[in-house]
């Protein structure tokens, strides 16, 4: 019986003949399970060195690579529990988490640890901040790892604030074992695999696709320190060759408008989307200018894994596709009530990585996790034939004149014009206090785009009833998102202000 998980993505890959196999791959070097298992180990016995103890949390604040992948499983190994940070995030946003979070030991970037010194006298019960080197120095490379069992507490993510207010999702040891359903089932991941996401290890995607995934079926992910750019990510698939790619729309959209040859992309066998909708015209054209299917999912920071996608050969476009093996998923209604097929409702999901609460978050817990059911905050329609399609998040729904607007409509109306990159739909109140739609608009072509506003409020005119007819279109050069892709409203509503 495991007793940690580590051991299934680590000790057991060196004891049934993978130790010489390549588990990490970065612009430098190659490193082996062997060899990420040894510096785990230093890790661990560094952390120990500086006083932490089981179910005490550590820190990670490291971009991509080898030391974030050894700081993560070594914090585990000892029965700690890693705190992946975002890199973009302020000093004052990291010194609220490492409040809230009560780390003992903060691993960071010798930069980055710099910025956060500052703020050490506000955190009491910070002990220590270090950067990888000096936590791994003279450091022992064995070590037995924690038996905590598979209840006990590993890692939490900090949600990436699409509402500007992160929480912790608290996830288990058991957790990360639950990846091959949607890895192995779904995707068909094996030791031959080559895998590489654009987005980073700190968010769930990242973490269950690019390491835990994986990891757990002994092949290769390709980590880069720096964040992903069309060109660079094209010279990583010319160099790396990757045959599985994660990705989020907006990204894909940016491969496609970056002029990349039409074989940037030739190794990937299966290519997956999630963050957002994957609008169809996007999934469309990748398809065509690069040959490769594009699979929409959908998972989430509580669930770490997918837990609906599409398949490769039976895949719907515009839909997240069906539940994931071992995931159940229904649609509830305002009373809590299923709704048929064709009838929008809150979905609800049950899987075996379903985060159990948040951290201090007593009445937010309350409502999203409702006995084994999450409930997600998505609005989806199921067709008739199983498949669930993403009608836009609860809580950015606003009502004009009584009547309810879904930005996802009004969106898919404004980016069907050809000279539209992306976009965005808040409600918020006008000059007269009323709520009303707003659009933000990224142009494919800003030098081109003069009259562009106009012409969009010609289509929403003809193509949209007038309460969901955008009142003003603003042109943005880009659109705020996270990390994962996630459209950032509460920051689109400045804007209106």
């Amino acid at each position: 019986m495991i007793a940690n998980a580590v051991t299934a993505f680590l000790d057991d890959r060196v004891g049934t003949g993978d130790g010489g196999s390549p588990a990490v791959v970065t612009a430098d070097t190659t490193t082996t399970y062997a060899e990420v298992l040894a510096l785990a180990n230093r890790a661990a016995r560094g952390l120990r060195a500086l006083g932490v103890e089981p179910e005490q949390r550590v820190a990670v604040l490291l971009p991509d690579g080898l030391a974030w992948v050894a700081t993560f499983f070594g914090a585990l190994r000892i029965g700690a529990i890693a705190v992946p940070f975002n890199t973009r995030l302020s000093a004052a946003e990291w010194t609220d988490m490492l409040r809230d979070s009560r780390a003992r030991v903060l691993v960071a970037d010798a930069a980055l640890a710099r910025v956060v010194a500052g703020h050490h006298a506000e955190l009491p019960h910070l002990r220590a901040i270090v950067d990888f080197t000096e936590l791994v120095a003279g450091a022992n490379d064995g070590l037995s790892p924690e038996p905590v069992g598979l209840d006990a507490m590993a890692f939490w993510l900090y949600t990436s604030g699409t509402t500007g207010a992160a929480k912790a999702a608290v996830h288990l040891h058991r957790d990360l074992l639950a990846g091959r359903p949607y890895g192995c089932d779904v995707l068909g991941a094996s030791a031959t695999d080559r895998v590489f996401a654009t987005s980073k290890l700190f968010f769930a995607y990242a973490l269950g696709n690019a390491l835990l995934i994986p990891f757990s079926v002994g092949a290769q992910t390709y980590l880069s320190s720096a964040w992903a750019e069309p060109n660079a990510v094209a010279e990583i698939a010319a160099s790396f060759r990757p045959t599985l790619l994660f990705s989020v729309p907006t990204f894909y959209g940016r491969l496609l408008r970056a002029g990349l040859p039409s074989d940037a992309f030739a190794s990937v066998r299966c290519a997956v989307s999630a963050g957002e909708r994957l609008p169809v015209e996007i999934g469309s054209a990748f398809r065509e200018r690069f040959g490769v299917e594009i699979l929409d999912g959908m998972g989430a920071t509580e669930t770490i894994f997918m837990v609906l996608s599409n398949r490769r050969g039976r895949s719907r476009a515009g839909s997240s596709g069906l539940p994931v093996p071992g995931a159940e998923a229904r649609l509830l209604d305002a009373d809590g009530r299923d709704v048929p097929d064709g009838v929008e409702g809150v979905l609800h999901v049950r899987a075996a990585s379903t985060s159990p609460f948040y951290w201090n978050r007593v009445d937010q817990s309350r409502q999203a996790f409702i006995g084994e059911w999450f409930r997600t905050g998505d609005v989806y329609v199921r067709d008739a034939e199983g498949f669930y399609h993403h009608r836009g998040r609860e809580d950015d729904r606003f009502k004009v004149a009584g009547m309810w607007v879904a930005p996802a409509d009004v969106e898919r109306a404004l980016s069907a014009h050809p000279a539209v990159a992306d976009a965005g739909v808040v409600g918020a109140a006008d000059e007269h206090g009323l709520v009303k739609p707003f659009a933000f608009v990224v142009p494919k072509d800003a030098a081109a785009a003069a009259h562009l506003a106009s012409d969009l409020g010609r289509i929403a005119e003809a193509e949209l009833p007038a309460h969901q007819r955008p009142r003003r279109i603003f042109l943005l050069a880009e659109l705020p998102r996270t990390a994962t892709g996630k459209l950032q409203r509460f920051r689109l509503r400045e804007f209106v202000r």
